[in-house]
């Protein structure tokens, strides 16, 4: 297994949502890998957890990364909550990904969650994506 490319897969990810002119239509800037201090925008976008399983075989090493993209916003409603969503999704299923380190086979969507935190009043996307790398 190869743990190797999975800062660059996640360097990848965050540029290319920063690039990609419909979510950056919808939030700007707001693309984290880590959450800055101080006070957030009403609508984000958050890098999140990720669980990387080993995928070599007798040609090379390779993983499978099921990678975390989070929409978190305080707005009313999931409409805007769920275009933000839309657009991170389209962006990155598929995406040519080019990496620093080893390469993207493909990337997928898996699944979504959308709930709201009784609290904070925040509503929260949790999509997950699958890709998968070689390490080459």
């Amino acid at each position: 297994m190869s743990y190797g490319v999975s800062a660059a897969l996640q360097a990848a990810v965050y540029q290319h949502l920063l690039a990609d002119a419909a979510v950056t239509g919808l939030v700007g800037t707001a693309v984290y890998d880590a959450l800055p201090a101080g006070t957030l925008p009403s609508t984000y976008v958050s890098l999140g957890p990720e669980v990387v399983r080993d995928r070599s075989d007798k040609t090379g090493a390779g993983a499978e990364h099921e990678v975390t993209v989070s929409v978190v916003t305080d707005a009313a409603g999931y409409q805007g909550a769920k275009a933000v969503a839309g657009a991170v999704s389209d962006a990155l299923v598929d995406a040519d990904l080019v990496l620093s380190r080893g390469s993207l086979v493909g990337l997928w969507f898996v699944k979504a969650v959308a709930r709201s935190d009784g609290t904070s009043g925040r509503r929260r996307i949790d999509l997950k994506f699958r890709a998968r790398v070689d390490d080459n």
